[in-house]
C-alpha cells in the first residue's frame, strides 16, 4: 500500500506542474561552466595529489619535501 501511494504521489508531482515562467540569462551558463571547469580542476588536483602519496608510499619514500630535507 505504502508503495502505490508513493507512486501515486510521484505521478501527481511529475504530471501535474504548472509552467514556471522563468529566464535565465546568457551570463548563468559562463557561471555554470566556470563552477563545472572548476570543479574538474579541482577534482584533478585533489587526484594527483593522492596519487603522488601512494606512489610515495610505495616507493618507500617520503611524501612531503621538508621531511627529506631534515
Amino acid at each position: 500500500m505504502e508503495k502505490r501511494s508513493l507512486f501515486l504521489s510521484l505521478m501527481a508531482i511529475l504530471f501535474l506542474t504548472t509552467p514556471a515562467y522563468a529566464y535565465l540569462d546568457p551570463g548563468t551558463g559562463s557561471i555554470l561552466l566556470q563552477a563545472l571547469i572548476g570543479g574538474i580542476a579541482a577534482s584533478v588536483t585533489v587526484v594527483s595529489m593522492y596519487y603522488q602519496r601512494i606512489k610515495a608510499f610505495f616507493a618507500g619514500q617520503s611524501a612531503s619535501k621538508e621531511s627529506n630535507e631534515k
